[in-house]
C-alpha cells in the first residue's frame, strides 16, 4: 500500500496529553484555528469520537526529500516550499490508500470502520506514539528511528479487537536542535509549539496580516517551514519518498519569486491544481510571495511590487507596501507614498503606509 510503519493502539483517553492540549488551547497557542477548541473533547478521547471503537490502526507513509530543503533559504530570489507540499495533496493519496486497506480488513475480518487524514478532531501523532510508530519530538512531530520525521499519519478506527503493539519511547535525549533552528523562535518550551509564532501556521493558516515583528524572520518561506524537521539527526536514516506523487514537481522546488508574484486567481488555481497550496488562495498566497520579495533585498523587484498597490486583494496591496518600504531608500517611498495614501480607504492598508 505504500505505507513505511503500522501499529496498533487501543482507543484510550489521552490523559496527560489531553492536559497538555488543554494548556495549549488556554495559552491561546492554537492563534486562530478555533476548530481545535470546538471539538476538543473528541481529539482527547476517540471514544468520543466514535463509540464503538475497539482498535485504532495507525500507519505512516514517507514523504522524504532527495535534497536538504534548507539550502533554498539562501536563494533570495527563489521561493521556499515545505517539502510535503510540492506536488499532490497527500490528503487524497493517503486517504485513498486507507479506504483500500479498510476494505480488504472488512472483507477478511468484518467490523466497521473509518479512515482519517487530517480530516477529523483525532490526535493522530499521540495515536502514533501509542502504537509505537515514533515519539514526539520536542518540535512536537513525530520522528521514527527508522524513517525519521518525514511522515504522512493515517488512522483506521475499527470495531475489531486487534493485538496492541507497545507504544515507543522518547529518543531526543539532550538534543535540541530544533528548537535552535527555529526561525521565529516558536517553541516556548521543548514540547510545546506556540502555532502564532510558527511559520507553518502564519503562512497557512493564519487568515491575516502577519505581524511586523515576524515578517523579516520568514526569509523566503512562502508556504510552510521545514527548519524543525530538516535538522533532526534522525532523519539520517530517512529514506527518499517512493510515490511519485510525492516527489517534488521540478517547478516547485525552487520557483522564482518573480513568476509566483503574476499570478491572477486563475493561473494561481490551475498551476497548483491538485496541490495542497490550492487552499490558502490567490490572496494570501500572493501576500506570502510579498514578505519573501521584501526580505530579499533585491531591487529588481520594485517595478513588480508597485504594480501590486493596486491589487483588489486588501491584504496584497498591504504586503506591497511593506515590501517597498523594504526595498526603497526613504525618499524614494515617500514619493511613491504620496500618489497611492489619497485613494486608499482600507484602514490596515493605511497603516502600513504610515507606520
Amino acid at each position: 500500500m505504500g505505507f513505511c510503519q503500522m501499529g496498533i493502539t487501543r482507543p484510550y483517553s489521552f490523559g496527560t496529553m489531553s492536559a497538555r492540549l488543554e494548556e495549549f488551547l488556554q495559552n491561546q497557542y492554537h492563534g486562530t484555528m478555533t476548530w481545535m477548541e470546538e471539538r476538543q473533547n473528541w481529539r482527547s478521547n476517540p471514544k468520543e469520537l466514535w463509540p464503538e471503537v475497539r482498535s485504532i490502526i495507525m500507519l505512516a507513509m514517507n514523504y522524504g526529500p532527495d535534497t536538504n530543503p534548507l539550502e533554498n533559504l539562501a536563494k533570495k530570489d527563489k521561493a521556499s516550499i515545505s517539502v510535503y507540499a510540492r506536488n499532490r495533496d497527500y490528503h487524497d493519496l493517503v486517504k485513498g490508500r486507507l479506504k483500500q486497506m479498510a476494505g480488504r480488513l472488512v472483507a477478511k475480518a468484518g467490523g466497521n470502520v473509518k479512515v482519517f487524514v487530517d480530516t477529523a478532531p483525532v490526535m493522530e501523532k499521540p495515536l502514533a506514539h501509542q502504537a509505537g510508530l515514533g515519539w514526539q519530538g520536542k518540535h512536537t512531530n513525530l520522528v521514527n528511528r527508522d524513517n525519521g520525521s518525514w511522515l504522512f499519519l493515517g488512522a483506521i478506527f475499527t470495531t475489531l479487537e486487534l493485538p496492541y503493539d507497545e507504544k515507543e519511547v522518547d529518543h531526543c535525549g539532550s538534543c535540541q536542535a530544533c528548537l535552535d533552528v527555529c526561525p521565529t523562535k516558536a517553541f516556548p518550551e521543548p514540547y510545546k509549539l506556540d502555532a502564532r509564532r510558527c511559520i507553518s501556521y502564519l503562512t497557512i493558516e493564519h487568515k491575516g496580516i502577519i505581524d511586523k515583528e515576524l515578517r523579516p524572520l520568514m526569509g523566503n518561506r512562502i508556504y510552510g517551514c521545514d527548519d524543525c524537521l530538516a535538522v533532526c539527526p534522525w532523519n539520517k536514516f530517512a529514506k527518499e519518498a517512493q510515490e511519485v506523487n510525492l516527489m517534488a514537481r521540478n517547478d516547485l522546488r525552487s520557483p522564482d519569486l518573480t513568476f509566483l508574484l503574476t499570478l491572477d486567481d486563475k493561473t494561481f488555481r490551475e498551476f497548483f491544481s491538485g496541490s495542497p497550496i490550492k487552499r490558502i488562495g490567490r490572496n494570501k498566497f500572493v501576500s506570502n510571495v510579498l514578505i519573501a520579495i521584501g526580505n530579499s533585498g533585491d531591487e529588481k523587484f520594485i517595478p513588480m511590487v508597485e504594480g501590486c498597490l493596486r491589487d483588489e486583494a486588501e491584504i496584497v496591496r498591504a504586503m506591497a507596501i511593506w515590501a517597498l518600504k523594504k526595498l526603497l531608500q526613504e525618499d524614494a517611498f515617500y514619493q511613491i507614498k504620496k500618489c497611492y495614501v489619497p485613494h486608499e480607504k482600507s484602514a490596515s492598508v493605511l497603516n502600513e503606509w504610515m507606520e
